[in-house]
């Protein structure tokens, strides 16, 4: 739920005294309460109650400054403060135009048969990551188990019993902006689920076409040939 969090308020949408600290910890690396007080004009203790939220949020952390302890500092060692992983992606990033840069790159240089087994490689990781997990399950349990397909017990993704099978429903693609602008990226989905299901997997409904969510059709009563599967670009 921290990628979640993060992505929904952003660094800008926290109070002023959090967002100068994180802004402050971005631009410094990592910084001590006195550093912080000194640079913000804030109190130590206003500092540390900040610190201690932001914290628990899991956006930063701390360790003791053992080595500036060891160069001759007297008393206990400092406490520094930095950001964590969560934290760093509180501010602005630009993955998905790098995403659609490197798969043009890929297409370009290398032809599009390059990037289809760049594409298929993508697949056999996740395959590989979720598949142990899955082996012996029931369809069903299978189905209701790739609901963690993009995100761990994703809250946007659910799942539907239908006549000839299942509908896997995302309401939240990970990687929206790529896909919307190389469609080509979603054959992974469609392929790792076909994968970890054996059976025919279509997706039915696209955020592409203005359905403002994917649909992946599961037949359950089509099963295919995992032996003689081959990655295939979806049409």
């Amino acid at each position: 739920m921290r990628e979640e969090k993060t992505a929904i308020l952003g660094v800008q949408q926290l109070p002023d005294s959090r967002r100068a600290i994180l802004a402050a910890l971005k631009r410094q690396g990592s910084a001590t309460i006195a550093r912080l007080a000194d640079e913000l004009q804030l109190t130590g203790e206003a500092v540390r109650q900040q610190l201690l939220q932001l914290q628990r949020d899991g956006w930063i952390d701390s360790k003791i400054d053992r080595v500036a302890h060891e160069r001759g500092r007297t008393g206990r060692p400092a406490t520094v403060y930095s950001l964590t992983e969560a934290g760093d992606h509180l501010f602005p990033k630009s993955y998905d135009a790098l995403g659609v840069a490197m798969l043009d790159a890929v297409t370009n240089e290398l032809g599009p048969e390059a990037a289809q087994r760049m594409l298929a490689r993508v697949c056999d990781d996740r395959v590989g990551q979720m598949a142990p997990a899955l082996r012996g399950l029931p369809l069903a349990d299978r189905v209701e188990a790739l609901r963690s397909l993009y995100i761990f017990q994703d809250p946007y993704m659910e799942t539907e019993r239908i006549d000839d099978g299942f509908r896997i429903i995302e309401r939240n693609c990970p990687f929206f902006n790529v896909a919307m602008r190389r469609p080509a990226i979603c054959s992974v989905s469609v392929n790792a689920l076909t994968r970890l299901l054996g059976v025919r997997v279509v997706r039915e409904e696209r955020f592409q076409d203005g359905d403002n969510r994917c649909v992946f059709r599961v037949y359950a009563n089509q099963p295919v040939d995992l032996e003689r599967w081959q990655f295939a670009t979806e049409q």
